[in-house]
């Protein structure tokens, strides 16, 4: 079931990105997992000025990825108001099909 999340993953940060956009915002790229093990949503600036917003989806709530992606955008987004930035996208949230994606979240699987 590992796809519909990836899927899911990608269509969520989609639908944020083009909101964002469409009102003057910086929007970050997005993937999954974080570099860095042990944390779970980690951002990384680039020269260019964009930066790369990376969250775990294995194992978590689904909406605990999703307000990890919107707050990546208030982050790379510091002159804009963050209230403002979270209402927009959690706007997006109602209108576009974020719901946990069916069947168990893929297991996390441990170093050990």
């Amino acid at each position: 079931m590992e796809g519909a999340w990836s899927l899911r993953f990608a269509a969520t940060a989609r639908a944020l990105g083009e909101v964002a956009r469409a009102a003057g915002l910086a929007a970050p790229t997005f993937r999954s997992p974080p570099r860095v093990g042990g944390r779970l949503r980690t951002i990384r600036r680039h020269a260019s000025g964009s930066a790369t917003v990376s969250v775990v989806v294995r194992g978590r709530p689904w909406l605990a990825v999703v307000a990890d992606m919107i707050d990546g955008f208030v982050t790379v987004n510091p002159d804009a108001d963050a209230g403002q930035v979270r209402d927009l996208l959690w706007g997006v949230v109602g209108d576009v099909d974020v719901r946990e994606p069916r069947g168990s979240p893929p297991p996390v699987r441990s170093a050990a």
